[in-house]
């Protein structure tokens, strides 16, 4: 055997084997802040048990099997006959048979399901985000369905079940279905009124037949999907289920897997329609409207999403810096790295605060904050999925060259982070949509206001973001060009109001001096000096 040549020393241990729940302060008093107290003992024994599962060593290692073994497409059997089946890797099926039996598809079925619901998916999420593409989907569902009674009596139970099946065959005969979803096209992209796919009524009231394409069309082994498509009255909302009832495939021809950046466990395809068999959700000509529900649910999985991957990156960021050594002590007690450390831990707690709020929203589901919603949704889509990549650079950084290496996990994350803010409608999309609520929806801005302006005279600094920001609000004339920087004022504002409300002050000074106040540089690392980082680290560091 060959002589040892040094003993390894100064490494961090594996950040496994710990309660990813219980190790999120700001997550956990989300929880306890917006729950039903009734509600609160069962649903922190689900969450933390989901905790566990999700830092264990297993599903850890799970979700880079699923990474490492992307889906793969067989277009036809070995006699030639067409099947279009996507395989996976049983990682990928383990990971997503537990996302389902944990609820996170079954938001609407249980009292403060919502708030529950997001919890679990940002944990969930930081064991492996690709499976959350279809638990989204099929829970962003079910609002498109409840257009149509019949539809919804059908299809709902089997959306919101905990049972995950993953065998083709006609939904009648399972327990639990998983849904996707194809609105794009190639050449219209969000621009989904210039979409060409054909729907051709037939003889069957509500059926129609289905020719075209979409270029994005999201987990392509569902059970059924939602997709749009040009009926004789206009774009349309349709159900096209994959397996038919007779139990023959329908025609869903799966032309391509995309070759994505990340996301790589997930499928993503181009499809073709045929003369596919598909049933009328809601009225013709209302397409959109029917599924505008169903995107501003997965929307809000897009702030939760990048919740998650943020939490994950500074949990493993905060975890290495406490163990490593350099220079004569912890890199966690160095003053420069707990700046850094500091400042991305903020960002996380801002957004994941922001999300839980939102997700609140949802259960009371009350005028005032469906009003809210319509508002701080698109805004918060906005602002926390961009922020999210710059969190993993940064984070990925304080492990050194580590990092930068595929075993840390790190490059996952970070090749992760920008397809939140890409999905259901990237930057742009975000900020015009915004624009609109405050145009036509006056309420939308009411709702805000008021709930900004519960923390009024509690940080003047946060006064002053919020009478800057009426100043700006009061000219909505030529806005498009700068409607980013509203919406980014928009998010920063509530998440101000949010966190000096619920956080504790060393947080709240922090958000409101950098963000608000305008004591912060360009970068992660320049909070100012003098205020109480260390506390800060601290609360955010997990404690395996």
């Amino acid at each position: 055997m060959p002589a040892s040549t040094h003993t390894v020393t100064n490494q961090a241990p594996p950040l496994v084997g710990y309660d990813v729940f219980a190790a999120d302060r700001a997550l956990g008093e989300a929880v306890d802040r917006h729950l039903d107290p009734e509600l609160l003992q069962e649903a922190r024994e689900e969450l933390s048990s989901l905790g566990r599962t999700t830092g264990s060593a297993q599903v850890q290692e799970w979700g880079a099997l699923a990474n490492e073994n992307p889906p793969k497409l067989r277009t036809h059997d070995r006699y030639g006959n067409r099947i279009d089946e996507v395989d996976f890797h049983p990682a990928w099926h383990r990971l997503l048979g537990k996302g389902v039996s944990a609820g996170l598809t079954s938001a609407w079925t249980r009292p403060g399901g919502h708030l529950r619901r997001a919890a679990g998916f940002v944990v969930w999420t930081q064991a492996e985000a690709g499976n959350g593409c279809p638990l989204s989907m099929t829970h962003a569902a079910v609002p498109a369905l409840r257009t149509d009674p019949a539809l919804a009596a059908e299809w709902v139970p089997r959306l919101t079940s905990a049972v995950y099946d993953q065998e083709l065959r006609p939904a009648s005969l399972k327990a639990g279905v998983l849904f996707g979803m194809g609105m794009t096209e190639k050449q219209g992209g969000s621009d989904v009124r210039a979409n060409t796919t054909e729907a051709r009524p037939l003889a069957e009231d509500g059926t129609y037949a289905l020719t075209g394409h979409k270029w994005f069309c999201s987990a392509p082994m569902s059970d059924g999907f939602l997709v749009l498509a040009q009926a004789p009255g206009g774009l349309t909302c349709f159900l096209v289920p994959r397996v038919l009832q007779d139990g023959t495939r329908n025609v869903f021809r799966i032309q391509r897997l995309k070759d994505k950046l990340g996301n790589r466990s997930n499928a993503s395809s181009e499809v073709e329609f045929d003369g596919t068999w598909a049933r009328r959700v809601g009225d013709e000509g209302r397409g959109v409207r029917t599924i505008i529900e169903m995107v501003a649910a997965t929307r809000l999985d897009c702030v939760l999403g990048s919740a998650a991957l943020m939490r994950q990156a500074v949990a493993q960021a905060i975890h290495h810096c406490t163990y490593r050594e350099a220079f004569g002590g912890r890199l966690i007690d160095k003053p420069l790295m707990r700046n850094v450390l500091a400042d991305l831990a903020l960002e996380s707690e801002a957004a994941t605060t922001l999300a839980m709020r939102l997700a609140a929203a949802y259960d009371d589901d009350s005028e005032q904050e469906r009003a809210f919603l319509r508002l701080a949704v698109p805004a918060a889509k906005y602002w926390v999925t961009k922020r999210c990549t710059p969190v993993a650079v940064e984070a990925l950084e304080c492990l050194g060259g580590n990092g930068y290496v595929e075993e840390s996990g790190m490059p996952r994350l970070l090749r992760e982070s920008p397809l939140n803010s890409i999905w259901e409608g990237a930057g742009n999309v975000q900020a015009l949509d915004v624009l609109r609520a405050l145009q036509r929806e006056p309420g939308a801005l009411d709702a805000y206001l008021r709930e900004v302006g519960r923390a009024r005279g509690a940080d003047h600094r946060l006064d002053g973001a919020i009478k800057n920001l009426l100043t700006e609000l009061a000219d909505l004339d030529g806005i498009e060009a700068r409607a980013r920087r509203l919406v980014e004022r928009i998010a920063l504002v509530l998440q101000g109001s949010l966190l000096v409300r619920y956080a504790p002050p060393e947080v709240a000074d922090l958000f409101c001096a950098s963000r608000l106040g305008g004591d912060w540089g360009t970068g992660f690392g320049t909070l100012p000096h003098s205020l109480d980082l260390a506390t800060v680290v601290e609360r955010a560091r997990p404690v395996a």
